[in-house]
């Protein structure tokens, strides 16, 4: 026989406290530090451990479902057993995080963190399906909770082992959305005169008048060095992660900041070509595209800077970082040549 109301909520009490422990858990992890310790850092039993952690959470996590999936429903000292197991696996694996120090390297780290973070946030919305549903049956939005917070806790053998690793990680993504960003550029301008041809019908226009979709010559002439910028941005960050790849080291602490500092500075790329995309297209207004170009080349001048001086740039690579400074500068001459009579 079903329980009651007031059975059920009292057999439900203990999955209302656990969300709370787990949100103020979500809390202290994305604001917490890591510890200080006089211990040396284990890096093999720091990955062992934590990869227990969220094996446990995992597994947790399957427990706690099956015991919701068919009647009857669990009784309240059933319900404190499961809260109790998932707390203690979950706050493990919080505590595991907090072992690793910053000295091994904040890209990491972060990375670390957000997983650890993904594993909490799912287990969280597993617990509140199963409180808003309250049903004996699987339903599919907690199957699809179950196999969120198991996808969360595979994660861990994905994750980058040092900062080496996951700042070549960082940099695969930048490289992706900044060659997007190019491709997209690419294309709009090959689409004749128009670049939003493919979405504006000619009936919304009448005539095809509007010359505000359109680039002028002088538009045209503009756009040269900025995809010019654009294509030395997509260079730069294919040629740091090669050099990345082959030079960089995570074995002292100033190799570790070196790779922070440039896992930091290249996150810039992206939105700095966003900016100087979205103002190249119709109706271009030049000093803004003067702005955002100078925005772009001033990023990409501090990276290649911050590579010249670390220990991925030995006499090997100088060669492409002097070339791209260059071509760097020459675009960026163009622009305010194009753009003088603007001022």
């Amino acid at each position: 026989m079903e329980p009651g109301g007031a059975e059920l909520a009292r057999a439900l009490e203990p999955l209302r406290q656990l969300g709370e422990v787990l949100r103020a858990a979500l809390a202290r992890l994305r604001d917490g530090e890591s510890r200080e310790s006089s211990e040396a850092f284990e890096q093999q039993r720091f990955w062992d451990t934590l990869g227990q952690t969220f094996k446990a959470t995992s597994q947790e996590a399957t427990k706690l479902s099956l015991a919701f999936s068919r009647p009857p429903l669990p009784s309240s000292e059933d319900c404190q057993k499961l809260s109790e197991g998932i707390q203690n696996a979950v706050l493990a694996a919080a505590t595991a995080y907090y072992w690793l120090p910053k000295d091994q390297g904040i890209t990491l780290r972060k990375m670390v963190r957000d997983a650890t973070a993904r594993v909490v946030e799912g287990m969280i919305q597993l617990t509140d399906v199963i409180l808003s549903t309250q049903l004996s049956s699987l339903s599919q939005e907690q199957l699809i909770s179950t196999g969120s917070v198991w996808e969360a806790c595979e994660q861990i053998s994905h994750l980058p082992r040092d900062n080496q690793a996951a700042v070549l990680s960082a940099m695969t993504i930048y490289l992706g959305v900044v060659r997007d960003a190019l491709e997209e550029m690419e294309q709009a301008q090959g689409e004749d005169q128009d670049p939003f041809g493919d979405i504006l019908e000619d009936e919304e226009l009448g005539s095809r008048g509007n010359r505000d979709t359109y680039w002028s010559e002088a538009d045209r002439k503009l756009l040269g060095p900025c995809m010019g910028l654009m294509k030395a941005s997509k260079a730069c960050l294919k040629k740091l992660l090669g050099a990345v790849k082959v030079h960089g080291k995570a074995d002292t602490s100033e190799q570790v900041a070196q790779l922070d500092d440039l896992a930091d500075i290249t996150n810039e790329i992206s939105p700095s070509i966003d900016e100087l995309a979205l103002s190249m297209y119709p109706p271009v207004t030049q000093l803004a595209v003067r702005l955002n170009a100078a925005k772009l080349a001033s990023v990409l001048k501090k990276v290649l800077e911050i590579t010249k001086a670390s220990h991925v740039c030995p006499l090997s690579e100088e060669g492409w970082v002097q070339f791209l400074t260059d071509a760097v500068d020459h675009n960026m001459d163009k622009i305010k040549d194009f753009t003088q009579s603007e001022l």
